[in-house]
Formats: C-alpha cells, sequence, structure tokens
C-alpha cells in the first residue's frame, strides 16, 4: 500500500501539487475583498507579553481578510487599510484573543501597542510544535531553548558550542569547523549523531531520516534566529528517532517591514563568515533571503569554503490562513579526512594539525524545498500541512593508507614511528571514492484541538506521515594518490518507504494537574538492490519491513506559574540502517530495531525574574542498543550489530541567577551553570575477543565478559557555566566554560595501551587487540575549554565583536574517530562586525 502511494505521488509532484491547491484556496479567499481596492491608511506596531516581543502572532482588521504576522521581534504593519472605524484584533496560539477599537483616517500612518495574556491550555510548550514560545508549564519532560540573543552572545565558532551548554548534551568535535556534528544525549553514543532527531524548522535534515541518519550535512548556525532541545516523553510526537530526542534549528520568519543585516568576522587560520540577509513584507506577501559564505585556510587541520543561500515566502489571504515556502541551497568542498594520529604522534607532539592526507576531499551539496499550508479554523482547532523534498549529494575521495609497513603500493610518506606496532601511517598510492546521492520527500499533516470532556479541558493533537527515501551509493577505487575516478568496486541502491500516525492527549484535571498520554506508530518498508558487489555484477535484491507501536505518556503538576514537577516515560525507537538491516548478499539479517524504556522525574522552579531552576532525574533501559562498528565510528567498516541491553541513568540540573535584578545595579548581570552526571553501562552478558595466543596445538582465543562496562563515548560528566554582562551603553561581555569527563572510547574499556605493550612483552606470542598504538582505542582524559566574547551597540545599527575560543590553549583529545587521534583547536581569536538597517 506504501509503495503504491509512491508510484503515485513522485518527488516532484508532490509539492507541486499541494503548492498549487494552496494557493488556489488561499487566492479564492483573498478574492472576496477583491472590491476593496486604492486603500492607502496604514499601522504599524508591537505585540508584547511581559515587556517582550511576541513573534508569529496574527493581527488582522476583523471581519475582513486583511491581516498580517508579527516578526521575531514582535512588530507588524498593516497597509494599505480603508479609513473608517475598525476592530484590530490579535490572535496566537497560547495567548487570549486581544482587540481594539480605532478610528482610522485616510492617508494616515498610525501606532498601536498590544499586551497578551497568556492561554495556558493552547500554549504549544516547544518551538519544535510551531509556536515558538518555549514556555514548558506543561511539558512533561526536559526540555531547552536558545534565543537569537543567546547565540548573539555565545558568538559561536559553530553550532557545537552552543549545544554544549544544553544539559545532557555531549558534543564530539570531528574536522573543528561544526560541518558534521556528533551529538549524543545522555550517554548514547555520539557517532554522526545517528540518533537524535534533528530538524530545521520543524523539517529533517539527515541524509535519509529512516535508513541512514548521518549528520554528514550539519545546519549553519550563523543563520539561525534559536535552537530548540526536547528530551522527554513529547518526542513521540516526531519521528522516527524517539529514543535520543529532538533538536530543532529555527530560523528567521519574513520581517513585517523592510529590515536587512550584513556580518562579517575572520581571524585565526583564515577563518571568515560573511552574511547577508534581507526581508520585507508587501501587503500579505512576505519574503527573507540570506546568504552565508564561510571559508577557512588552516582551521587546524582543515580547509574549507561553503555557501549557503536560503529564502522564504510567506502567502497570507486571510488572518486564518498562510502559506510558508523554503527554499535551500547548500555547497561544501573541504579536505575533510578519516585518518587521525597515531598514539606515538599525539604523544610525540608536533603533528596536532597536520594534513596527513592532503590529497583527502569531500564535496557535499543540497537543495531543499519546504511547503507548509498553517491554517487555524478557530480559537480551538488549527491544522498544519507540510511538504517537504531534498537532496543530498556526498562525495569522498579518501587516500588509503595503512599501518604495516611492509604493504604494497606504498607511495613512501610516512607519519609517525614505524618501529612501533601501529605507530606509524604509511600512505598508499590508491584511492577509495565513496560517492553517494539522496533523494527524500514526505507529506505530513498535523492537527491541534481543544475540547471539553467530563467537565475538563483537553487539547489533542495528532498527525500523519508519508515519506519516501532513496539513496544511490558506489565505491570507486583510484590507482593514484589524486584518483577521482577509477574501477568500480560497488554499486547499490538502498530505497526505503515509511508511514508514521500519532496521537497525544493533553487532560487538564485542574488548574495544576495535567496528564498527557499519546501513541506513535511507525511502519518502515526497506529495499536494498545490490548491482555490483567486490567488482561483480551481482545484482541482488532483497527487502524486510519494520513495525513498532511508540507509547509515551507524562504527568505535570504546578504549585504556581513558575513552579512545578514533571514525570514522563515514552518508548524510545529507532530504526536500523538499510544497510545493515540487509547484508551485502541480500541476506536479512533481522537487525532490531533500537528499542528503550525512557524514564524521567524533574521539577522547574523560578523566582519571577530573578532566577530560574530545572532539575531532572533520567534512566533510558536499552533492550538492545545497536553497536556501531562502522569506519566512522573507528571500526572495520561492516555497520552496526545488536549490542544487548544498556541502561543509562543519571541527573542533570540548570542553574540561573539574574544578579542585576536581584541586587538593582545597573546593566544586566547573569550567571548560569548546568552539569550532567550519567552512568551508562552494559547490563547484559556480551563477549568480546581480548587475545589470541598459540597454546602450541594451535590459536586459543581470550574473550571476556563485558557486562558492567561503560559504554564507549558516554563521559561520565559534562559541565558548562557563563558569566553573562551587557550594559545600557550597548557594550556587554561574555564568559563560558565546557568541561567534559573522562570516557572509554572501546568496550574492552581500554585505559592506557602502554599497559597493553608492556603485558605483550611479558607474554610473548600474544596478541592483545589492546595493545596498538594506532591511535584508535585509549581513554580520553577530561579537558575544560574555556571562552570569551565581548561586544559593543551602536544606536546606528552597528555592533563590534570580539571572541577568544579556548583561551587557556588546551591541548585535549576530542576524539579517537574516525580512525586515529583528533586534537581539539588551539586559541582562536575572532572579530567582526555586523550592520542592521
Amino acid at each position: 500500500m506504501i509503495q503504491l502511494y509512491f508510484s503515485i505521488m513522485k518527488l516532484s509532484d508532490l509539492l507541486s501539487i499541494f503548492l498549487i491547491v494552496m494557493l488556489i484556496t488561499d487566492t479564492a479567499r483573498a478574492g472576496e475583498n477583491s472590491g476593496e481596492a486604492n486603500f492607502n491608511s496604514n499601522i504599524h506596531g508591537r505585540v508584547l507579553h511581559n515587556g517582550e516581543g511576541v513573534p508569529f502572532v496574527t493581527v488582522y482588521l476583523k471581519g475582513t481578510s486583511l491581516g498580517t504576522t508579527t516578526d521575531a521581534a514582535g512588530y507588524f504593519m498593516l497597509v494599505n487599510l480603508p479609513a473608517g472605524n475598525h476592530v484590530i484584533v490579535v490572535q496566537g496560539i497560547g495567548f487570549k484573543n486581544a482587540e481594539k477599537n480605532m478610528a482610522i483616517a485616510d492617508d494616515e500612518t498610525t501606532e498601536l501597542v498590544f499586551s497578551l495574556e497568556q492561554d495556558f491550555l493552547m500554549m504549544e510548550q516547544v518551538v519544535v510544535s510551531g509556536s515558538r514560545i518555549g514556555m514548558l508549564r506543561y511539558l512533561p519532560g526536559s526540555a531547552s531553548t536558545l534565543s537569537q540573543r543567546d547565540l548573539a552572545a555565545i558568538s559561536p565558532l559553530s553550532g557545537n558550542e552552543v549545544l554544549r551548554s544544553v544539559t545532557g548534551i555531549h558534543v564530539v568535535e570531528e574536522e573543528g569547523a561544526g560541518l558534521r556534528t556528533n551529538i549524543g544525549v545522555r550517554g548514547l553514543d555520539p557517532d554522526k549523531s545517528r540518533n537524535v532527531l534533528i530538524l530545521e524548522d520543524g523539517i529533517p535534515v539527515a541524509l535519509g531520516p529512516y535508513g541512514e541518519p548521518e549528520m554528514y550535512y550539519t545546519p549553519s548556525i550563523d543563520r539561525m534566529t534559536g535552537i530548540e532541545v526536547l528530551k522527554g516523553s513529547g518526542s513521540i510526537l516526531y519521528g522516527p528517532q524517539t529514543v535520543g530526542g529532538v533538536i530543532n534549528y529555527i530560523t528567521a520568519d519574513p520581517p513585517a517591514e523592510s529590515s536587512g543585516f550584513a556580518d562579517f568576522s575572520g581571524g585565526h587560520g583564515g577563518h571568515y563568515t560573511g552574511q547577508l540577509g534581507y526581508g520585507n513584507t508587501y501587503g500579505n506577501t512576505g519574503f527573507t533571503v540570506n546568504y552565508l559564505r564561510r571559508q577557512a585556510e588552516n582551521l587546524g587541520p582543515t580547509e574549507f569554503t561553503l555557501n549557503d543561500i536560503n529564502a522564504k515566502f510567506k502567502f497570507g489571504a486571510s488572518p486564518r490562513s498562510n502559506i510558508m515556502v523554503k527554499m535551500g541551497i547548500y555547497d561544501e568542498s573541504s579536505n575533510s579526512t578519516y585518518v587521525g594520529l597515531t598514539q606515538y604522534m599525539f604523544e610525540a607532539g608536533g603533528y596536532d594539525h597536520s594534513r596527513i592526507a592532503p590529497d583527502d576531499h569531500l564535496a557535499v551539496r543540497r537543495y531543499s524545498l519546504g511547503v507548509t499550508h498553517n491554517f487555524m479554523a478557530n480559537d480551538n482547532f488549527r491544522f498544519n500541512t507540510t511538504a517537504y523534498a531534498y537532496t543530498t549529494t556526498r562525495d569522498w575521495k579518501r587516500q588509503d593508507f595503512t599501518h604495516d609497513p611492509d604493504a604494497s603500493n606504498l607511495t613512501g610518506v610516512q607519519w609517525g614511528n614505524g618501529e612501533i606496532p601501529g605507530g606509524a601511517l604509511f600512505l598508499r598510492n590508491s584511492t577509495g571514492n565513496r560517492n553517494r546521492q539522496f533523494e527524500v520527500a514526505g507529506l505530513e499533516a498535523r492537527l491541534s484541538y481543544r475540547y471539553a470532556w467530563a467537565g475538563m479541558d483537553n487539547v489533542i493533537d495528532a498527525g500523519s506521515r508519508i515519506h519516501y527515501e532513496r539513496a544511490y551509493e558506489q565505491r570507486v577505487n583510484g590507482s593514484d594518490a589524486g584518483a577521482i575516478s577509477g574501477d568500480l568496486r560497488d554499486d547499490e541502491i538502498r530505497t526505503g518507504h515509511a508511514l508514521s500516525s500519532w496521537a497525544q492527549n493533553k487532560l487538564f484535571i485542574s488548574d495544576r494537574l495535567s496528564f498527557t498520554a499519546g501513541l506513535r506508530a511507525e511502519f518502515l518498508e526497506y529495499e536494498r538492490n545490490i548491482l555490483r558487489n567486490n567488482f561483480n555484477d551481482v545484482n541482488i535484491l532483497n527487502n524486510t519491513t519494520v513495525a513498532e507501536v511508540i507509547p509515551g505518556t507524562g504527568i505535570n503538576y504546578n504549585f504556581s506559574d513558575q513552579t512545578g514537577l514533571f514525570a514522563g516515560v515514552h518508548r524510545g525507537f529507532a530504526p536500523p540502517r538499510i544497510k545493515d538491516a540487509i547484508s551485502s548478499d541480500g541476506t536479512d539479517l533481522q537487525l532490531d530495531a533500537e528499542k528503550s524504556w525512557n524514564y524521567e522525574v524533574g521539577m522547574r522552579t523560578g523566582l519571577s525574574t530573578l532566577a530560574g531552576l530545572e532539575m531532572t532525574v533520567f534512566m533510558m533501559d536499552f533492550s538492545n542498543q545497536v553497536i556501531p562498528v562502522s569506519e566512522s565510528s573507528g571500526g572495520a567498516g561492516t555497520g552496526y550489530i545488536n549490542g544487548g541491553r544498556t541502561q543509562h541513568r543519571g541527573v542533570e540540573g540548570e542553574l540561573t541567577l539574574h544578579i542585576s535584578e536581584m541586587t538593582g545595579m545597573r546593566g544586566a548581570l547573569s550567571v548560569g551553570l548546568n552539569s550532567t552526571f550519567t552512568r551508562s553501562v552494559f547490563t547484559s552478558d556480551r563477549l568480546v575477543k581480548q587475545c589470541t595466543h598459540n597454546n602450541g596445538e594451535g590459536l586459543e582465543e581470550t574473550w571476556v565478559n563485558v557486562k558492567g562496562n561503560h559504554t564507549p563515548y558516554a563521559p561520565g560528566m559534562l559541565a558548562s557555566g557563563f558569566l553573562h554582562y551587557e550594559a545600557a551603553g550597548g557594550y556587554g561581555f561574555r564568559l563560558g566554560g565546557n568541561f567534559t569527563g573522562r570516557q572509554y572510547t572501546d568496550v574492552l574499556n581500554t585505559g592506557s595501551v602502554v599497559e597493553w605493550f608492556e603485558m605483550a612483552e611479558n607474554n610473548p606470542g600474544h596478541n592483545y587487540v589492546q595493545a596498538t598504538a594506532n591511535g584508535r582505542i585509549g581513554m580520553l582524559p577530561e579537558f575544560f575549554v574555556a571562552n570569551a566574547s565581548g561586544w559593543y551597540s551602536l544606536n546606528s545599527g552597528l555592533r563590534l565583536n570580539l571572541s577568544v575560543k579556548n583561551i587557556f590553549n588546551e591541548r585535549y583529545i576530542s576524539s579517537r574517530r574516525p580512525q586515529g587521534i583528533r586534537v581539539g583547536l588551539p586559541r582562536m581569536v575572532n572579530a567582526g562586525v555586523s550592520y542592521n538597517f
């Protein structure tokens, strides 16, 4: 049945049909007022709540289709209005309607300010669900939001720096520029962010959200106006991954009136960022266009150029209905590589940011289109429909290398000490070109309805999605170090179809107590067509299916508007990758989906504008955690295996104090601290080979049980903090720091490989797996990185800023993946200037 949907609704037709229907519908509504012409009066103003602008709420003339929405700062502009007596209405999800009567003179511009009162029952709890308010009072789980002001104060080099300020989030650097983010949540493996659902404006961005959820493309933090992280039971409203939570990147909507900006910064290593943006609204049509350019010559070992163009168009023919169209083009070229340092190279020093394989090259190109129709039938019912499609091309040329000095086809280039087993890298005169192309499309409908039952208010959120994705993959072996073509080794096509539905009801038992329960259903159909395998034409075809029902429930009890308790439990689910579920010989491996039960209990409290505190105790109990053994995770390139039972439990907390509010001092001074303590271990028997040796009669293997061992890349402690000050005169500064605790990098929990070399010397003939100096295993010591930023804003719209990253020039190992040690970036200084007009 699913294949029938997609045989009818091809990739291009899906968006075309949807856009045409919505435009015709709203054009018809607009026609109701087509006879009203030559209006020349205007109203401009702002919508506020507690003194702050309310974004993206509707402002319209009652009884007409003349209306607009507020921009990110709460400003609006109504133009070409008829003179006379009118009622101006403001309406938004999560707020009670507000009205004002006013007389508008001919050819006059009037200023108007509204102050809204919250309506908690229809308040969307997090930005991911569409309202962009971030009110968490009735959310049965932990969540964090970062505003545009937060992003500007941090002045981040990449999105990784921002996400480290969120509790429970572990970010591992790969190339230093944040081009490929590696995020783990509450002890989950961060490799390519596979266990986290990452969205941009509510739309998935992974290569293939179901079959290949790797983040080889990451949204650029420079063009974001906010980020939201959701880790609790509310995440069952989004999928397919419900294990590690949801991260939603938020971009700006079209402004209410003409506005633009120019932003330029640069610093060490030839790092440069330039961004231009402009937007405006004419009548009921608004637009915003953004161009971003990033580049670096020596950002650590990385050289890259990036061009990112995005545009949004908003069409609104009535106050209750609008269409948003978003388009993007992303083009990246970099010398990203898998190869890292050996243990000897790191300890010897002088190799930290060497370009070991200078001919390696990665090209990523992405085209995206999304269309969303928002319709608010009345104060109690809203309906949103989104169609999305994108293609991603990822071509990666990587020079072959080995740790064996006697291997064939060597170039003669050596890095490290060849006398130590695994202590050196020898480059080969050949390449492996790993080329992949992805296409993704889907159609999603969501509704929210407020109703009464048994004298109690309820809000139900429900929806459904059909989704299609296809991957084309080729492995081409080149015959010299720079070859981008050669002999086709592997060629295959992987296709996935998915159908998902969800419903969640929130019951308001009283003003203080609410109960939430929901279900999500996922049905996936995978197909793998292997055309060529290991230089042989084979044409193998097989398919498999995965089906799962994902429940979630939670409860909230609020002592006041600012203090409350929450608890939740939900089923964690992450489908297996297509190429891991079906082997290269076409066998259905019956690889289980990754499943867990996620529990959390917490509290939120605040003292007006003086302080805020959130504490959460959590546990994730996996019946089967899928363990990465892919090349990107430092393995042999064989994908993933069922790893058995694991458990992640811990506590996380966040405290913010607004010192200036407490003391009455001039300016705005605040401090914040968050920390996460996690214990992530294997909880079932699992045997792993540790040693082989010749006992005189043949090879004998020694296996050890890793039950009780820590899972890889799960630091026991994460912490971050900041000191933020902003003066009334426009200048300010922010000091921040991030601490990452020690972590193991293999299931055997290898501490020091030196100890295993000594053991091998004392036991001749024993080949210990852990006695290797290739840099891929061994403990990662804890490290602390401090950053600082300062700025000065002039009334003219000009802003100057200066930032220093890694103030104390800490030398640390950020990762041993993909294939060797990655050293964190050294101290960097960046300066910038921006102008808003």
